[in-house]
């Protein structure tokens, strides 16, 4: 059986960044690369149903081995990395027996997990630490949770003694860009609940995630020479960073946690006759969500009531929902997994995703899909890392739940 640290350095090193801009399915070409890969390796440990479809979706299945009728459970990890930063040529670095200290991740440009900005870092002293080398994000997000789903497949068909109920296998592209259940069949997945391994460090587990919107605002100026502007021009950059500094300060995700909101802006594009501006818009509470998009809608209003009609064009789409309401009607799939934990010797940290999975959405689809940990810190940056304790306790999570699901 491969280990979990050389399968996981194997596949972070695809390229599989996803792509808001573009309009395919999945969004870049490059993530079937290894989503055909998984496909075909899932057919090689035995799952002969195996497949990936046309959008990209990689579905396959243990069969039971135990003759009683027990729910069918999924597990679902996402193969895309983050447009944030490159997620190509991906060099990192093996830290073993972490010593407790600051880590150096590149000597010639500088940047290093210090203890003063990672306080968490120390708990992991003793361990192997995976990183980045400063240059890429590291792919933890979440090829950790493909790794870990992977290797428990492996142990499961090649320990028939394990017994089980039915399991189901999916990968999805695009996650990372909002669009990764958009051609999702949960009919055909055949799941009666399913888990994303897609959370953060040891322990997390999670049923609650943000409303979430995204938002795109373009702006018209009128470009004079600045020698002759004087009650002609209009500066679309200015105009730009005037409705941006509309939006309240203390919403922003630089000042906000736990339960809070925020507007995030993630992109500003401009010369002084056109630019534009993209938002995400965040809250847990449908209510102060719904407030949110309200104030991001008045704020293009009053804009094209101070420097003219048509000066601002928003487009604003709702992306995904709190998972909440869809998964507590069947809480005890969060006590499997809250068990499962235990069991592997971890302590169990349920809190509210300050972000969104495929598993929110698949939630609304009809699909109950919490989220549970797959060991990672930093995501979607040049700080990300891993400890390979951590991926190691997931699988055994993965497979407790199994356990507990065929009693």
């Amino acid at each position: 059986m491969e280990n979990i640290l050389d399968r996981f350095l194997r596949y972070i090193a695809y390229d599989t960044q996803s792509d808001p801009e573009s309009e395919s399915q999945p969004s870049t070409q490059k993530q079937l690369v290894l989503l055909e890969a998984l496909a075909e390796e899932l057919r090689q440990l035995g799952l002969k149903d195996a497949a990936m479809d046309e959008y990209g979706y990689v579905m396959a299945t243990i069969p039971s081995n135990i003759d009683k009728k027990v729910p069918t459970i999924g597990f679902i990890a996402h193969v895309d990395t983050a447009p944030d930063m490159s997620g190509a040529n991906i060099k990192p670095q093996i830290i073993k027996n972490y010593d407790g200290g600051d880590i150096i991740l590149n000597k010639e440009s500088g940047p290093k997990l210090a203890i003063a900005d990672f306080p968490e870092l120390p708990m992991y002293k003793g361990q192997t630490i995976i990183t980045t080398d400063g240059t890429t994000l590291l792919g933890a997000d979440d090829k950790a949770g493909v790794t870990e789903i992977m290797a428990a497949v492996e142990y499961l068909m090649a320990h028939p003694e394990v017994k089980h109920g039915e399991i189901k296998i999916g990968f999805t592209p695009d996650e990372e860009i909002g669009r990764g259940v958009d051609k999702f069949d949960v009919k055909k997945f055949g799941a009666d609940y399913a888990y994303t391994f897609d959370g953060g460090m040891v322990g997390e587990l999670e049923y609650e995630n943000f409303n979430a919107a995204g938002a795109k605002i373009f702006i018209q100026g009128r470009n004079i020479h600045p020698g002759y502007a004087k009650d002609k021009m209009l500066n679309a950059i200015l105009i730009a960073t005037e409705l941006n500094a509309m939006l309240p300060v203390n919403e922003r995700p630089e000042f906000t946690q736990d339960y809070e909101g925020f507007f995030h802006v993630i992109r500003l594009d401009g010369t002084v006759e056109e630019a534009t501006l993209q938002y995400i818009i965040r809250d847990h509470d449908r209510k102060k969500f719904e407030e949110k998009k309200e104030l991001m809608k008045h704020c293009v209003e009053f804009m094209n009531q101070r420097y003219g009609k048509g000066t601002c064009a928003l487009d604003m789409k709702d992306q995904y929902y709190n998972m909440r309401e869809m998964v507590e009607p069947h809480y005890h799939i969060i006590e499997t997994a809250f068990k499962a934990m235990q069991m592997a010797g971890v302590e169990p940290i349920v809190k509210p995703i300050r972000g969104g999975t495929d598993g929110a959405r698949l939630s609304f689809m009809g699909l109950p899909c919490p989220n549970v940990f797959v060991g990672g810190h930093n995501f979607h940056g040049k700080y990300e890392y891993v400890p390979l304790e951590s991926m190691e306790k997931a699988k055994e999570v993965l497979l407790n739940i199994v356990k507990l699901f065929s009693e």
